[in-house]
């Protein structure tokens, strides 16, 4: 196998953990309410979102009005936002290839989950080149489309960058474009690890 010589990262439960759950227990401690939404019934509007389909406004109103969350809007961002957590040992390896190798971003996300983080995690600026993601792309992984967008816009030779993601299928999208593909578990870095000592780094 040829030398790395860029690396491509998903976010979420990659670089940062996250938990909606924690935004879920604060929403209905706020309202009062003794259920929350259903899964299926907010998932789709979550994912139109994530697909760029409607406007952080509508996505707003949607949340808003299942859990009956009456107060300013600014309350409610801060609870949507607060539910991640930055995935150390990532990071830290991204930090060791800064500078060496090209970093760059691929994900599934929002828009408001997107500025949220730029803005408290000053990483993402500061390591990475350049990324994809899925509200402004309009399509969402593991399509392969994305994947071939990432190619071009990064400007990257699938053959020799590795593709780092905790969902399996997104892995096996990029795979199909050519990329090296890792299947992700925050739990488990020293697989990852494991995983390094097979790969060499230009």
């Amino acid at each position: 196998m040829p030398p790395v010589n860029a690396v491509i990262f998903d976010i979420g439960n990659v670089l940062l953990t996250f938990d909606y759950f924690i935004a879920e227990r604060a929403l209905l401690a706020h309202t009062g309410q003794a259920v929350a939404p259903s899964i299926e019934e907010l998932h789709p509007h979550r994912m139109a979102h994530e697909s760029g389909t409607i406007s952080r406004e509508e996505f707003v109103r949607i949340v808003r009005e299942a859990f009956a969350h009456d107060g300013p809007e600014d309350h409610f961002m801060g609870i949507w936002t607060r539910i991640f957590e930055v995935n150390t040992p990532m990071v830290e390896w991204a930090r060791t290839l800064h500078g060496k190798t090209p970093l760059y971003l691929l994900s599934n996300i929002g828009c408001i989950h997107h500025d949220h983080i730029f803005e408290e995690y000053d990483f993402f600026s500061g390591l990475f080149h350049d990324g994809v993601y899925s509200y402004k792309a309009g399509v969402m992984k593991p399509e392969r489309q994305i994947f071939e967008l990432a190619k071009d816009q990064f400007g990257v030779d699938p053959s020799t960058t590795l593709y780092i993601d905790d969902l399996l299928e997104n892995v096996q999208g990029a795979e199909s474009v050519g990329f090296i593909g890792h299947h992700y578990d925050p739990k488990r870095h020293d697989l990852f690890e494991a995983k390094l000592k097979s790969l060499s780094f230009l």
